[in-house]
């Protein structure tokens, strides 16, 4: 395997890891932003307010992309192994 081939799967898992992480981190992103917005309007300090929305949003998500994402991954890890006859030469 050449070392072209090394950097361009390397690459190629980043993006994965990127584009399976981007839903879950723009949502708790924007659940965190709404909810600090709501405690600065009435001045709750409470630090569990967060939590328990960033965890019920975050939970909603994988039950949506949580199948985009399993088949993104299974394609991905697929064409990996479908690769390693060929890697061998």
């Amino acid at each position: 395997m050449t070392p072209e081939a090394v950097l361009s799967l390397g690459q190629q898992a980043l993006q994965l890891a990127l584009l399976l992480a981007a839903p879950l981190l723009l949502v708790s992103l924007t659940v965190g932003l709404l909810v600090g917005v709501f405690q600065a309007a009435t001045q709750i300090n409470e630090m569990t307010l967060s939590f328990i929305p960033k965890v019920l949003a975050m939970a909603a998500t994988l039950m949506l992309l949580g199948p985009w994402m399993l088949q993104m991954l299974t394609e991905f890890t697929r064409r990996l192994i479908e690769g390693i006859p060929g890697a061998l030469h």
